[in-house]
């Protein structure tokens, strides 16, 4: 039986979806009009149809991201959406509000959001139970993990491959809430992991300050999809529905490649989709924003993953700077072009940008005066002007393959289609087939004409005919042959790539938290219901409903501070000796620094006063 890889990509619109689906992608994610973990990310009903109606035909799944937790009033207007979204052609919806599973659903298969904590065996073992098609599993996890996961369960797992990282677990995350009132859980959030902080130890003395302490370098599994294949991921997801279309169609068309490169050397695995895509460029994952790359710990604690010197994007090292001038500076390393973006970092380890106005050699003149440039410093580009032009035009094509075959009797033409995933469809007419007087050029003019398949979805591979070579036929004809042909398989495909029809019945699955706290996220009365159906007691509403955050744990990390800065006193050699508790400020808030050593965790939790 054939395993089906599945690559997933962003959508923040129906245009970028599209160019997903041409440069590659499997399956896209996209915001419902409301209610999505990307408030700004909203996309209408109309839109999403027609992102499906592209899609389609490729077997391309669309899946629609409707994963806030809501509150009472706010579950009727959802439920109306996720009939609409269901109506609209979706394959999928993403939620993270159980609530929703007490409600009348329409037959949508759903995906547990990453902001539902899914960051255990029996975690996912309980969402399987209570009528989830898909997990999408915690980016914390490891290989071995995920291991267990698969040999335990039979869920369709996902796993984030490349994209910016949440510094905490998702959906455990209340830094934003608790500090400016905006919340990640309601898809607002003001990302204050990626402002400054000071460490200071427990007699109040800094440690580090004005640093990106809770800032992450962006994940990139691209070398890892095998071993994440061997331990049971089918779903590859690319992080991204904020980011703009040349990320989009770059990191997909690199993960495409990966993938396939892998399905050519393993035969037991298959696309989960259909088509082959032409691409344009070369695609470059350097060249696409990103704040250093980390695998994480998908096999285990081998890295430092916080990116504390800037949140901002480095792109890729150049060289060193060998002379500055009044208007220009030298560089020894890769070349730069005209309009490319640079950075490099001051003598007060500040990132600081520039454009290269004009490049001569080795000589670069910047756009305006660049302070603090030194000999020795290290460049960066991170903005490759060239490719992203390249990238602004059309930069891919997607086609399928497509066999023809025509039969011409005395009085009757018959022209067959057959695709590359075996569909077939026919279309016979009446016609006089007269005897041509020179059957090479006719033969080879009739092959141009039905080959010849304009801007359908599909790019013929071979024209077959009988009798060959066929007798004469008015152009007029083949092309009506021709077109018919191809809209009657074009319905086929759409007809036979139909979403999954699941029914949701509600059942009484022990919860394997028997007393969740605030963190079970429940902000609505059919959320506390589906954990008293399933035998938990929630004692304590969602953060969001307005209880104090004060004293509370508002961030639980695998990413360790100390492990970071070399003070983990288990891991790191000759570890720093600081006195605890350790705290962190933003110069108005207090965060108090507790360490779980044993499940190597952190958890940041607001101390009072600021």
């Amino acid at each position: 039986m054939t395993t089906r890889l599945e690559l997933l990509s962003p959508a923040g619109n129906a245009e970028i979806g599209m160019a997903a689906v041409d440069h590659g992608a499997d399956a896209v994610y996209i915001g419902a009009p409301a209610f999505s973990a990307r408030a700004a990310a909203g996309n209408t009903i109309a839109d999403i149809t027609r992102l499906v109606r592209y899609a389609r035909p490729f077997a391309v799944k669309v899946f629609v991201a409707l994963n806030t937790i809501l509150t009472d009033a706010e579950i009727p207007p959802a439920l109306e959406m996720i009939h609409q979204i269901h109506a609209a052609g979706a394959d999928g919806l993403i939620i993270q509000d159980v609530g929703l599973l007490e409600c009348d659903l329409p037959p949508l298969p759903l995906i547990a959001s990453t902001q539902m904590h899914n960051a255990t065996l029996e975690k996912v073992k309980f969402l399987e139970a209570v009528g989830f098609s898909r997990v999408i599993l915690a980016r914390e996890l490891s290989l071995e993990e995920i291991r267990e996961i698969r040999a335990q369960t039979s869920v369709e797992l996902e796993c984030f491959v490349y994209g910016a990282l949440c510094v905490s677990y998702s959906g455990r995350c209340y830094l934003s809430q608790a500090t400016t009132g905006r919340s990640g859980n309601r898809g607002v959030c003001a990302q204050v992991c990626r402002h400054r902080y000071t460490l200071m130890d427990g007699d109040g003395r800094p440690w580090l300050k004005d640093k990106y302490l809770l800032s992450l370098k962006d994940l990139n599994l691209f070398d890892a999809l095998p071993q994440l294949i061997e331990a049971g991921v089918t779903c590859f997801k690319i992080e991204g529905r904020y980011k703009d279309i040349g990320y989009v169609k770059n990191v997909t068309a690199a993960f495409r490649r990966q993938i396939d490169h892998f399905l050519a050397h393993h035969p037991q695995y298959g696309r989960a989709s259909s088509g082959q895509t032409r691409l344009k460029f070369e695609p470059d994952l350097t060249k696409t924003f990103n704040r250093g790359y980390t695998r994480y710990f998908l096999f285990g604690r081998q890295e430092k993953v916080g990116a504390v010197d800037t949140p901002k994007s480095l792109g890729k090292p150049l060289g060193r700077v060998t002379a500055v001038e009044p208007n220009s500076f030298r560089l020894k390393g890769d070349p730069v072009r005209n309009g490319d973006g640079l950075c490099f970092f001051t003598p007060a380890g500040d990132l600081a940008g520039f454009r290269a106005n004009r490049v001569t050699g080795d000589r670069v003149y910047p756009f305006g005066r660049v302070a603090g440039l030194r000999v020795g410093d290290r460049l960066y580009r991170n903005h490759d002007q060239a490719f992203s032009r390249l990238l602004e035009k059309s930069s891919a094509v997607r086609k399928v393959g497509l066999w023809l075959r025509l039969t011409c009797e005395e009085n009757r033409v018959r022209l067959e289609a057959i695709d590359a995933d075996g569909l077939r469809a026919e279309v016979v007419c009446q016609a006089t087939v007269e005897t041509a007087r020179d059957p090479g050029p006719v033969r080879d003019q009739i092959r141009e004409q039905l080959a010849s398949t304009g801007n359908t979805i599909f790019t013929t591979v071979e024209v077959l005919f009988f009798p060959d070579p066929p007798g004469f036929l008015p152009l007029r004809l083949i092309n009506r042959l021709r077109r018919e042909v191809l809209e009657r398989l074009t319905d086929l495909r759409i007809n036979r790539f139909q979403p999954a029809a699941v029914s949701h019945r509600p059942n009484e699955v022990p919860c394997p938290e028997k007393n969740p706290d605030f963190r079970a996220n429940v902000l609505n009365r059919q959320a506390q219901l589906f954990y008293t159906r399933h035998g938990a007691t929630i004692n304590e509403p969602a953060l969001e409903s307005g209880a104090a955050p004060f004293g509370k744990i508002i961030m639980t990390s695998r990413y360790c501070l100390r492990h970071q800065i070399n003070a983990c006193p288990r891991l790191s050699r000759n570890p720093m000796a600081m006195k605890e508790p350790l705290t962190l400020t933003d110069g108005y808030h207090h965060f108090r620094l507790a360490f779980d050593c044993r499940h190597c965790l952190m958890h940041v939790y607001l101390a009072e006063k600021g």
